[in-house]
């Protein structure tokens, strides 16, 4: 008996214990974790128009340039320069093909990069208000050292556009379909934001990068890169001479939504 009892009083404290680990007490806090964010007035380096990460930023080819972006939270950040190449004077009508965005690495050397034209635009007001982007052409092309110095009657289009942005969760901006540049000045809807859309960096580019036949200026067959989404064309009855004909393009972003 005086076992038995030993091993009870054992097997009972044992259990008491155990009872006692089991019942813990957990007392809970809560602490406060906050971000906040303002506009960012910061200039948006281009992108590749077919991966668009900031993270990787790209320095795209221009005649001039190229030009920095606009400043502030909305701005447009770049826009491809057109070149049409060198052809042939013809009495016939053509269509010539702008030449595809080249670029270079950052020690200034030539990229193997080709890419189709594109403009970039940013928004990083974060107030998802919206926006709408317009082109206009700054007159016909000219040349004011020679005989016939306007390329009468000659349009720009452009077709085929393809909106890109890393962004998630973004509702994207419209891009017109096709655009006829009017060389007379009038504005061209490019892009349209609504209200609630188009926050972040987004590329609008055109059409996709292929081989197209032509001749340099030494009169030599060549391939060239070019974008068949963007061309010139120009009719025949319109005199040519020797020499290069230039225009402008003016690109402007409003704060004003899209439908």
């Amino acid at each position: 008996m005086k076992k038995i009892s030993i091993l009870f009083l054992s097997t009972l404290i044992l259990g008491t214990a155990t009872g006692i680990a089991s019942a813990e007490e957990v007392k809970n806090y809560d602490s406060n974790g906050v971000v906040s964010f303002i506009p960012n007035t910061d200039p948006t380096d281009p992108v590749n128009p077919i991966d668009p990460d900031p993270n990787k930023p790209v320095n795209p080819t221009d005649p001039d340039g190229p030009k920095p972006g606009t400043d502030g939270p909305l701005s447009i950040d770049f826009a491809s320069s057109l070149d049409f190449g060198t052809n042939k004077i013809s009495s016939k009508d053509q269509v010539y093909y702008a030449r595809a965005q080249t670029y270079k690495n950052t020690d200034n050397s030539t990229s193997d990069l080709v890419t189709p034209n594109y403009v970039q635009v940013s928004d990083n007001r974060g107030t998802n208000a919206g926006w709408t982007l317009k082109v206009k052409q700054n007159g016909q092309f000219k040349n004011d050292t020679t005989l016939n110095k306007t390329l009468t009657g000659s349009v720009i289009n452009f077709n085929t556009p393809a909106v890109r942005s890393n962004a998630e969760g973004i509702t994207a901006p419209v891009a017109t379909s096709d655009i006829s540049l009017d060389a007379n000045g009038s504005e061209s809807v490019v892009l349209t934001a609504k209200e609630g859309a188009g926050a972040g960096t987004w590329i609008n580019a055109w059409g996709t990068v292929e081989k197209n036949s032509e001749t340099d200026k030494d009169n030599n067959s060549i391939e060239a890169d070019v974008t068949k989404a963007i061309s010139l064309s120009v009719p025949g009855k319109t005199p040519k001479d020797a020499v290069k004909y230039t225009t402008t393009l003016t690109w402007a972003l409003s704060d004003i939504p899209g439908n």
